[in-house]
């Protein structure tokens, strides 16, 4: 299951969640080259997380092999990594998945906030995702990147904000395809409930595959940060417009007005 949009209209144009797509795109392709080797493997050996590495408990020189062809030497603790990695990623469609994701979400947590208390809101999430991925692995070399874990803080955020808000889901089946909406908190738990199982599988392992805790860690800051962050006036102003929006049935379609 995949969403694709939601019922949720922005009262201001999302400045900043456009932004930190545009931010992350540009980083995909300048500094990790598309993709393209050796761009990719620098990127991530250099601006990645890695636990073991931040904390000093793998010795300074160690070769981290992470492929046939590709090796990471740990370095001195970098903590800015804490920050960069979360503006890299893996593949083009860890990349798009992210970014959409942002998009669904985002545009409406950033109507709630403003735009200033959005980007520290977002960079916060990010920030204790990544201490929650280095309290479950302190001594990984595997170097951790992408923008879920701030991602996730922005959902969970959006649960405590529009629960009841309808989000439009993609569901694929080998050759079916049908769609369907359901509350944002029912797509949110269904999320949550995969992060929780993942992370409890991936206990005691360690692989270059989802960062669980991460995305654990950001989501629970997103629920207890909102309130700090939010504005009451933007959250009430956006709810008493979305209250406004009247659906009715038409030829068998929804339609607002």
């Amino acid at each position: 299951m995949f969403p694709y949009k939601d019922d949720n209209p922005t009262l201001a144009t999302p400045v900043v969640t456009l932004a930190i797509i545009a931010v992350n795109v540009v980083v995909w392709l300048a500094v990790q080259r598309g993709g393209v080797e050796p761009g990719l493997a620098r990127s991530v050996c250099d601006l990645g997380l890695i636990p073991g590495e931040l904390l000093g408990r793998v010795p300074q020189g160690t070769l981290v092999q992470l492929g046939p062809h590709l090796a990471c030497e740990v370095g001195a603790p970098a903590p800015h990594t804490v920050f960069t990695s979360m503006f890299l990623h893996g593949s083009w469609f860890h990349l798009l998945g992210n970014m959409w994701f942002l998009w669904i979400f985002g545009n409406n947590v950033e109507d709630s906030m403003g735009r200033g208390r959005f980007v520290a809101f977002y960079l916060l999430c990010g920030g204790l995702a990544a201490v929650g991925h280095i309290a479950l692995q302190p001594g990984s070399t595997i170097p951790m990147v992408g923008a879920s874990g701030a991602i996730s803080g922005v959902m969970g955020a959006y649960l405590v904000l529009y629960p009841r808000v309808r989000v439009h889901m993609l569901l694929i089946i080998v050759i079916y395809i049908t769609t369907f909406t359901v509350p944002a908190y029912v797509m949110l738990f269904y999320w949550l409930f995969l992060q929780v199982l993942g992370g409890a599988i991936a206990i005691g392992t360690e692989g270059g595959g989802v960062a669980f805790a991460a995305h654990l860690g950001g989501f629970v800051a997103g629920v207890v940060l909102i309130k700090l962050f939010a504005k009451s006036e933007l959250v009430e102003a956006h709810r008493r417009h979305l209250e406004r929006r009247v659906v009715f049935r038409d030829f068998g379609r929804d339609r607002w007005i």
